[in-house]
């Protein structure tokens, strides 16, 4: 039987989180859950347990709350007995309206996802630079790859976070430790749910498994569906003087 393999879950109780994590709980992997929904937590974390986890230990917590990553990050670490994978799936959508009418409303859209993962990226990236080994799987959005008026708050943050995170794979890779960005199109998920065209959304399950073998793979940036590189492409590519006047 191979070794379990160490992973950190942060935003478990995320549809494409908890179904990543089943992928890793079939193979027997050691799995350290958080999350701040004490109910769903332990829902999942159970689920897990009866799928095969080796080990599963969870926590509640709000990643929002810097202060507490340092202590958290250690504590999971130290519970899991080392480190092989951060996955990094905690999120918000937001309210585009709202954040456009109030800057507050934006600046948490901004933190939750883009600061938060700054800060656990910086201190897990320092832990496995210092041991030489580690995958760091970072869930950013296609959303990121181009501001659009539907959702430019919560793209400019993605679009942060990739640009951080092709940043930070270019200082340690050499070191040792990977970096995958992924960029998912629209899913199904709560996060979702009520979209206008959500029921063609992309199904998690297998977004989950894109996932789990890319992170095996070592790739460096996925997206997923994989049909969202090419979509991507044209819509990068399309002139300003024109995007401006579509109504995405």
């Amino acid at each position: 039987m191979p070794t379990p393999r160490k992973i950190l879950i942060l935003g478990a109780t995320s549809a494409i989180a908890e179904q990543t994590a089943r992928v890793w709980a079939k193979r027997g992997d050691s799995l350290y859950l958080v999350a701040r929904n004490p109910q769903k937590l332990a829902v999942v974390a159970a689920d897990l347990k009866t799928r095969g986890a080796s080990f599963v230990e969870s926590i509640v917590a709000d990643l929002d709350d810097l202060d507490l990553h340092p202590q958290l990050l250690a504590d999971a670490i130290t519970a899991l007995g080392g480190l092989d994978i951060a996955y990094l799936a905690h999120g918000v959508l937001g309210d585009q309206a709202e954040a456009e009418a109030d800057a507050i409303a934006a600046e948490q859209i901004l933190h939750t996802n883009f600061t938060s993962p700054v800060s656990l990226l910086t201190w897990l990236a320092n832990f496995c630079v210092k041991q030489h080994s580690g995958t760091l799987a970072v869930i950013s959005s296609v959303a990121g790859d181009r501001g659009r008026k539907s959702n430019y708050v919560y793209g400019s943050a993605k679009a942060g976070l990739s640009a951080f995170l092709s940043g930070l794979r270019n200082r340690i890779d050499r070191e040792g430790v990977t970096v995958t960005t992924i960029k998912p199109g629209p899913v199904k998920t709560s996060m979702t749910a009520g979209m206008k065209g959500s029921e063609k959304f992309a199904d998690p399950a297998k977004v989950g498994k894109a996932i789990a073998s890319a992170i095996d793979s070592k790739r460096d940036q996925i997206y997923v569906p994989f049909q969202w590189r090419v979509i991507m492409a044209v819509i990068r590519h399309i002139p300003e003087s024109i995007f401006k006047k579509t109504n995405t």
